[in-house]
């Protein structure tokens, strides 16, 4: 995605419900997704900067067309033995394609990833990077097989996307936190645009809509009453609609201490949820809980012991897996990052996972979020590469079509 802050550290469905999917109706059960009758629901962050957008110049970056391709193919090895750059064994394809979406949609679910997490902004009053949902996820042949939503990625926008002066990243062109008019915006855009289609994920049937920085949220909207304002709104809106919403967050960044809770002068980040009405957390990388250092199976381990401190709360958690991380290829100096990430590495976290759900969430959606789809420059990504072929993609096969 676009900016890191480093910190301190199912059941099946029933046969006639999931015959409805196949047949682009979209399912009135949570448990099923998208046609292919899958006992867990694998969502995998996608990252939608791999084509054409004129906002691209307002940054002065990716003069070449590509979007962010253009930091793969320029990356560099920063020592030897660094694995840069990645090499996407696909190509560097436009993804705001319908046709390239839809080979994307196909090597998705055959694999047993049946859910899309797309990054979705919104500076300066409108909407940044809807391409490749709009245009090519939106539009493609095939895109009732796959279940998608949102995560609003509301942070700040800085030089972290230009490796030529991504180290002087103190420069903010556009601010993520927006006042509560403008989140209105947001909330009648999401659900005229996006709720009521039949294949956007659901929990307890409601369109699931995520907020990747709560904390920014809270301070863009003028504090903790105009935010709860806010979320009412879009409640609101939905219940209207039909729909309803369900609302989720990264499980980081979270505040506390906020005045504005009721009875509570400095409430627990839990009782902010709570009070906003926060339905569910989930992670989006890794990196956010233990410094980007080490080996991937330490950092790992760490981070799927770290699930449980995560479910403490009265507020559902969804486990999280990421593939590894890298960010070099978005800076000009050498930074540090995750080595010795590994496909038989990531198998052994996918089957922890697995095992996690089927105890917090046996009788509920069993949703695991994956960093990502396609973070190429940030090394987290389920697509084909050079380096380890298809081999990521087989073990989320593996493990959750298969069953081994």
């Amino acid at each position: 995605m676009g900016v890191f802050k480093p910190v301190a550290l199912g059941n099946f469905c029933a046969v006639f419900l999931c015959a409805i999917c196949v047949l682009g109706s979209g399912c009135s059960s949570d448990k099923c997704s998208a046609g292919s009758g899958q006992k867990y629901d694998i969502a995998a962050y996608y990252w939608p900067a791999y084509h054409p957008e004129p906002r691209w110049g307002q940054l002065g970056i990716f003069s070449d067309g590509k979007g962010e391709w253009q930091n793969v193919y320029e990356a560099k090895p920063k020592h030897s033995g660094h694995d840069q750059p990645k090499i996407p064994i696909l190509g560097y394809e436009d993804e705001s394609n319908p046709g390239v979406m839809a080979k994307k949609i196909d090597l998705a679910v055959s694999h047993g990833v049946n859910v899309m997490i797309f990054d979705w902004y919104w500076y300066e009053g409108k909407p940044f990077l809807e391409a490749a949902l709009n245009e090519g996820f939106l539009k493609a042949p095939n895109n009732a097989k796959m279940k998608f939503y949102i995560m609003w990625a509301n942070h700040d926008v800085d030089l972290t996307w230009n490796n030529k002066v991504a180290d002087k990243r103190s420069k903010i062109f556009w601010r993520g936190g927006v006042p509560l008019g403008v989140f209105k915006d947001i909330a009648d855009r999401m659900v005229s645009k996006y709720f009521s289609r039949p294949n956007y994920y659901r929990i307890n049937g409601r369109p699931v809509f995520c907020i990747y920085e709560l904390n920014t949220f809270i301070k863009g909207a003028g504090g903790l009453e105009n935010a709860k304002k806010a979320l009412d709104y879009m409640r609101k809106k939905a219940a209207a609609a039909g729909s309803g919403v369900h609302i989720q967050t990264i499980a980081w960044n979270l505040p506390k201490g906020l005045q504005g809770v009721p009875g509570d002068p400095k409430p627990s980040s839990e009782k902010i949820s709570e009070y906003l009405g926060i339905d569910s957390y989930t992670s989006y990388q890794w990196v956010h809980y233990m410094a980007p250092k080490g080996e991937y199976g330490a950092w790992a381990e760490y981070n799927v012991k770290n699930w449980e401190k995560l479910a403490e709360g009265k507020i559902p958690y969804y486990c999280h897996v990421s593939i590894g991380w890298d960010n070099n290829p978005r800076f000009p100096q050498p930074i540090s990052y995750i080595g010795g990430s590994s496909p038989e590495k990531f198998e052994k976290c996918l089957r922890a996972a697995r095992e996690w759900t089927d105890k917090h969430h046996g009788d509920g959606a069993r949703l695991i979020t994956i960093n990502s789809w396609n973070e190429w420059t940030e090394g987290s990504y389920l697509e084909p590469d050079r380096t380890n072929g298809y081999k990521m993609l087989e073990a989320v096969k593996k493990i959750f079509i298969d069953g081994k």
